[in-house]
């Protein structure tokens, strides 16, 4: 019964008009991505009513192929400009765009669009083949667990801030105190809002992100001239070199991936919370010491951890009607809108749909493959434009985007002022992506934590009650622990002569 319901998806998925539904959504959702402040969430939510004349197979596969092309998407404007598209591109700019800088933005590109289109096909294919038994797991993970995960991402501030320690503490403290502004969670408690409403729903992640990164970019672009490729460097255009530099990384790949589609299926977080945990990793297994610089593993990480995402997302979403993040809550939408019930039917009495869903995904991520490797990689010559042209358009760009998160004046003075604090962070050595770490797992962490003691009756005990948070406790002893007991070690074995 399974096979033939797959089966009847491969059908339903490769037929027309549906197939073509697919390819417009993805081709959308690359340039959705692809433009500062859009992102998914609201790219699908315009696109939904408009799906009204489209049948429910139809409609659904086009939003999920917008999801999936605006993930890739996201990457282009990190790699090219260091203005990450979305959220989920945002650690694609810490080498990404050091790539650009030395003329191998075409190489960052296609291994980019390489990294996203594998990541995509592994996880889809595991989510086709495992979906019954995800669906168990994500149901034994619960508020202390959410809780483990957000902290383990705090750990990894251990790892990813190179160079003084207390600096990088610094820096993810004051993006963890930025996320105190509002209302606080389970409780109606005002916090730093100086009496400003605008102020009660907190500070925009993406905002700060596009401040950080776009403002205080340009910044550091003003006093340069020339293009962003340095001068006297030759653009690289040789993109296959990208396709056998992601083949040749294959650890690299699947472990992101993974932990994309892990991170994904958990209600709450998504790819904004992924990238870094997959760039984080990537820092901590490898002896490369160019993170930042133009590693691209850091590429690979981050790309397909945030591909690998979408598939754990659908999940949650799919199995229990739960969103886990804010383009799967338009996703749901599109569902009821169109009379599909997510929930065990879906599985069921609609189990041809679901797989359906899921070959989209896979053809999808097909179509990110020819579109990134044929023609997007050719747009490595935006680096070479003059930056005294390239700077207002991104400024204005990033402003407008910020403004359309949520036609709130807020997220455009918080796009300028952390473009001040991002070129000061820049300027004297502060880890941007501990400060991203503390931004985008505090109020996670927060919300999990109460939860969590209002369950147990302040117990602390909940947090080591099962066995899949004794497991995430043993991985952030490890991450923690780990280089501290490794260097011990080492200089043990080289002896006390050792330099």
């Amino acid at each position: 019964m399974v096979f033939d319901a797959l089966l009847e998806g491969i059908a339903i998925a490769l037929s027309w008009p549906t197939v073509g539904w697919l390819i417009l959504g993805v081709l959308l959702g690359i340039v959705i991505g692809a433009v500062p402040g859009i992102g998914p969430n609201l790219g699908m939510a315009v696109v939904l009513p408009l799906t009204l004349p489209l049948g429910g197979t139809n409609a659904i596969i086009l939003l999920v192929g917008i999801y999936s092309g605006s993930m890739y998407g996201g990457s282009i404007a990190a790699i090219l400009v260091n203005v990450p598209g979305t959220a989920a591109a945002a650690a694609t700019t810490f080498d990404g765009y050091p790539l650009s800088r030395q003329g191998e933005a075409g190489y960052a590109l296609s291994v980019s669009a390489v990294s996203s289109a594998f990541a995509g096909f592994m996880t889809v294919a595991v989510l086709i083949l495992l979906s019954p038994l995800l669906v168990t797991i994500v149901l034994l993970m619960g508020s202390p667990e959410y809780f483990l995960v957000a902290v383990l991402g705090l750990s990894m501030i251990t790892i990813v801030a190179r160079g003084s320690i207390v600096k990088g503490f610094v820096a993810g403290a004051f993006g963890l105190l930025l996320t105190t502004i509002g209302i606080a969670p389970m409780s109606s408690e005002l916090r730093f809002t100086f009496g400003s409403l605008e102020l009660y729903d907190g500070l925009n992640f993406v905002a700060a992100i596009l401040g950080l990164f776009a403002i205080a970019e340009m910044l550091k672009l003003a006093g340069e001239r020339g293009g962003i490729a340095r001068d006297g460097i030759a653009v690289d255009g040789t993109h296959t070199r990208g396709v056998r530099e992601v083949l040749s990384h294959p650890v690299t790949l699947v472990k992101s991936a993974f932990i994309g589609m892990g991170i994904g299926s958990l209600p709450g977080s998504g790819a904004a919370v992924s990238n870094f945990v997959a760039y984080g990793e990537a820092m901590r297994s490898s002896a490369s010491d160019r993170f930042g610089r133009g590693e691209i593993l850091g590429v690979i990480a981050s790309e397909s951890s945030n591909n690998g995402t979408v598939g754990g997302s659908l999940i949650p979403a799919l199995s229990f009607g739960i969103p886990g993040s804010g383009a799967t809550a338009v996703l749901l939408g599109g569902l009821l809108m169109h009379g599909l019930i997510p929930g065990p039917d879906l599985f069921e009495g609609e189990l041809q749909l679901t797989y359906s869903v899921f070959v989209a995904l896979f053809v999808g991520n097909l179509v990110i493959l020819v579109i990134g490797l044929s023609l997007v990689t050719r747009m490595d010559v935006l680096t070479r434009i003059n930056t005294e042209y390239l700077i207002p358009v991104i400024v204005v760009l990033a402003v407008a985007g910020s403004y359309t998160l949520r036609s709130n004046w807020i997220d455009v003075a918080t796009i300028l002022v952390l473009g001040a604090v991002g070129y000061y962070m820049f300027q004297h050595e502060y880890s941007v992506i501990a400060f991203i770490l503390g931004m985008v797992l505090g109020g996670i962490a927060e919300e999990n934590f109460l939860r969590s003691l209002q369950l147990s009756d302040g117990s602390w005990a909940i947090f080591v009650a099962s066995w899949p948070s004794r497991l995430i406790v043993l991985l952030i002893v490890l991450v923690v622990v780990g280089p501290l007991v490794s260097n011990w070690l080492r200089n043990r074995q080289e002896g006390p002569d050792a330099t």
